[in-house]
């Protein structure tokens, strides 16, 4: 038997994402057969024993993966529980068998597209900042905005000290004391739509994520989930070999 990466051993049980299991591991929390362990580290499954924090993670047996899209609600936490007893959005998945996790982060007051799926390395695909998936926004503003700061969204603005990559702005719709933006950007950093329109001067209204590479939200109804289609995946997969 061939000797795998720890991290993929941990996200193929289902416990998290592989990325979240290169925290564990860099934060020294993993440990095999009693023994802390690095990143770079590989062990056997089914012999070695891993545990994070004291407990031993389940040997992955062949099981059904799951790719869901749910249209997240405001007032929900992208977590998959919360100390602060606050909603998560993983209240919302009801009948799944297997335990799922999301593919990313949207803030409490933001909603919109969320993925989510038990296929650790998928995760780690879509979530790699090398991979560049698109992620397309509708955005309310607030007063208005002129072109310069059009402008600026669209070239990058310095937000925690560094610049955004380019992006795509366009005007959906203006009214008095309120602009609707749809923002394309190919980044996943903390905030992000937030920060960049903070940075030059609007105040975000309200924030909608509409799209996750090809897959669009479509008219799935807030709180409601499906999962993806056989063609909506082929065409997030063929997104991410891709880049």
């Amino acid at each position: 038997m061939e000797k795998i990466r720890i991290q993929k051993i941990i996200a193929d049980s289902g416990v998290c994402s592989r990325r979240k299991a290169e925290e564990f591991i860099s934060d020294g929390r993993v440990k095999v057969n009693g023994h802390s362990c690095k990143l770079g580290d590989k062990a056997l499954p089914g012999k070695d024993i891993i545990t994070i924090d004291g407990e031993k993670i389940a040997v992955a047996k062949k099981r059904q993966l799951f790719y869901i899209m749910l249209n997240k609600p405001r007032g929900y936490v992208t977590t998959m529980s919360d100390e602060l007893d606050r909603k998560c959005v993983t209240d919302l998945l009801d009948g799944i068998p297997e335990r799922v996790y999301p593919i990313g982060r949207l803030d409490k007051n933001s909603e919109g597209l969320l993925l989510f799926t038990n296929d650790g390395a998928f995760a780690n695909d879509i979530m790699h900042p090398s991979r560049h998936i698109s992620k397309t926004y509708r955005v309310t503003v607030r007063p208005d905005i002129n072109d310069e700061q059009l402008i600026k969204l669209s070239s990058g603005v310095e937000i925690d000290g560094k610049m955004t990559q380019e992006c795509s702005v366009i005007v959906l719709d203006k009214q008095p004391g309120r602009v609707v933006l749809q923002m394309t950007i190919h980044e996943g950093r903390n905030r992000q739509i937030r920060k960049m329109c903070e940075a030059v001067g609007l105040e975000v209204a309200r924030l909608k994520r509409t799209a996750v590479g090809p897959i669009k939200l479509g008219m799935l109804k807030p709180g409601e989930y499906r999962e993806l289609k056989p063609d909506e995946l082929r065409a997030l997969r063929t997104a991410i070999t891709k880049k």
